[in-house]
């Protein structure tokens, strides 16, 4: 324990200090560390006399992106596409596959809204249907889930970790049960992806899709999407972006026949090829920060001081989010006990200057690791107040 903390503790110096505010808000959106503003100002420097950047440079950011997110999950760098959000992968997902009527997707109730707004829009477009799931305890489960599963089930598409209540998944045990009738197990890792282990191979998910701008420290506007190669086979073509193709050099490129390439690239957002994509060149040197500090970091020295968080609740307050923390991702959820009053103590919060988020009738607090116990004993402070 004490090796982990004293490790934590020697990270922080890799962000700016937050002086006028007790910020533990990480899963809403992450303060950029220092590695990645001072890339974003060398870009911005290189724009001012770009003679002298060369053609190859392009191609590089991108490239090393897919290298360190393969890395981090266990991939390899050609299942990776370079999106603006995880909308982004799940809407190429939704367009890619080929439906049959009646085809039934899976999501649960109360999931993050790309769920809905992807997938509510294919039952006109594609006549299948989304069947949404309600958890038949506190918190959704792989259970509830299976046992939703008719041999319509074509795809089941679900968060890893729930943005509303921090509950995690076991998404080992729904993709088995997916596979085991030719199903696809689409997971949304943004809430997980950075700040705790995540192995495609051992989750068992055929796509997995990841906001860039939380706990992948990076800005806004960026994110990825990881499919198996053999799941990339079987998708219907679509537009693609002209840099898109089998290429790393600009002469390389076919203008007059493009072809997309056969990876994750076809699906890449557009301008991904460049050096002067401010919010790539960002998110190149938030990765690499991530892969230095290691998730398994993060998820250690978050769960203590959510622990430490539930442990000196008042009795006013109780815990949304489960308990055990082997069963939560990077960050913990409160309410008043009196749920009416948990929108005046968030408010009560925000007006100390304790930035946390208000997610569906909780209180989400997301610490980093330039949040310390005296940041969670700062938030205990002004909700006793």
């Amino acid at each position: 324990m004490a090796t982990v903390q004293t490790g934590a503790n020697g990270w922080r110096k890799e962000w700016f200090e937050i002086e006028d505010a007790t910020y533990l808000n990480t899963a809403a959106h992450a303060v950029m560390p220092r590695v990645s503003l001072r890339a974003v100002q060398a870009s911005l420097e290189a724009k001012k006399a770009p003679h002298h950047i060369t053609d190859s440079a392009f191609f590089e950011v991108p490239n090393r992106i897919r290298a360190s997110l393969s890395e981090l999950i266990g991939a390899k760098p050609g299942e990776i596409t370079l999106t603006t959000g995880a909308s982004t992968g799940v809407a190429a997902v939704a367009h890619g596959l080929t439906w049959e009527p009646g085809d039934e997707i899976i999501t649960a109730r109360g999931e993050f809204p790309l769920q809905y707004a992807t997938w509510k829009p294919m039952e006109e477009r594609e006549g299948v249907k989304l069947k949404i799931v309600a958890p038949r305890d506190r918190f959704i489960t792989a259970d509830d889930l299976i046992a939703a599963m008719t041999s319509r089930t074509r795809v089941i598409s679900v968060s890893h970790v729930r943005f509303d209540d921090g509950s995690l998944l076991d998404a080992a045990r729904v993709s088995a049960a997916c596979h085991a009738q030719g199903a696809l197990l689409v997971l949304d890792a943004s809430q997980s992806c950075g700040a705790m282990p995540v192995d495609v191979g051992e989750l068992g998910a055929d796509i997995l899709v990841c906001a860039g701008y939380k706990w992948l420290l990076g800005p806004y506007g960026t994110g990825f999407c990881w499919a198996r190669s053999e799941q990339m086979d079987t998708m219907r073509p679509s537009p693609f972006s002209w840099t898109a193709q089998a290429a790393d050099t600009f002469s390389a490129l076919n203008f007059v026949d493009p072809k997309p390439s056969r990876s994750a690239k076809r699906w890449d957002a557009a301008e991904a090829a460049t050096y002067f994509n401010l919010n790539l060149t960002a998110m190149d040197a938030s990765v690499r920060l991530v892969l230095r500090i290691g998730p398994e970091m993060v998820l250690e020295h978050n769960r203590r001081l959510i622990d430490r968080l539930f442990e000196r609740l008042p009795e006013d307050c109780v815990p949304a989010s489960p308990l055990d923390s082997t069963q939560r991702g990077p960050y913990g959820c409160f309410t008043a006990r009196n749920q009416h009053k948990t929108a005046d103590l968030y408010q009560k919060l925000r007006n100390r200057n304790v930035v946390v988020s208000m997610r569906e009738g909780r209180i989400r607090v997301s610490p980093h690791l330039f949040n310390s116990q005296r940041d969670i004993d700062r938030l205990i402070d002004a909700v006793t107040a």
